[in-house]
């Protein structure tokens, strides 16, 4: 990966209701992950900021949607080159309870386009970022369309 590596911690919600997973669609900024995947709500924690609170940030700022419990259930790592960049990525993804009501990105000039409900059983792989992936894993969700 070269000596120029960024490290970031991230926190990811993964919200499933009635068969449907909560993602979000990266923009053209995204620092990480390729624009045009659907991922999950989260991002970066700041500096002096608690998971759960980076949880609360994102979940408002990507859905508009009000976090009620989050749950610790994985972490995994992961590398990138993105836009110059080589990056070292880790990720806590929680399992999280949300206040229901409508969704809609509330903060349209950072790394998210595009805010949906998507049913489990027509994900495909290839439109999804690798942590939206991994975290398929963490709920037992079955197989994907490659």
């Amino acid at each position: 990966m070269g000596s120029d590596v960024r490290s970031r911690v991230s926190a990811y919600a993964i919200a499933v209701a009635e068969g449907r997973l909560l993602l979000t669609r990266l923009s053209d900024s995204s620092p990480v992950f390729l624009p045009g995947l659907w991922h999950l709500p989260g991002g970066g924690i700041d500096p002096g900021e608690q998971p759960r609170e980076t949880l609360e940030r994102e979940l408002h700022e990507e859905t508009g949607l009000e976090l009620l419990d989050a749950r610790l259930v994985d972490a995994r790592a992961y590398t990138a080159h993105r836009l110059g960049v080589n990056w070292n990525l880790v990720g806590l993804f929680y399992l999280v309870d949300l206040k229901p009501g409508p969704i809609a990105v509330t903060r349209t000039d950072d790394s998210t386009s595009a805010v949906t409900w998507m049913p489990l059983s027509g994900l495909e792989e290839s439109r999804l970022s690798p942590a939206a992936i991994d975290s398929l894993g963490m709920i037992g969700a079955g197989e994907m369309r490659q």
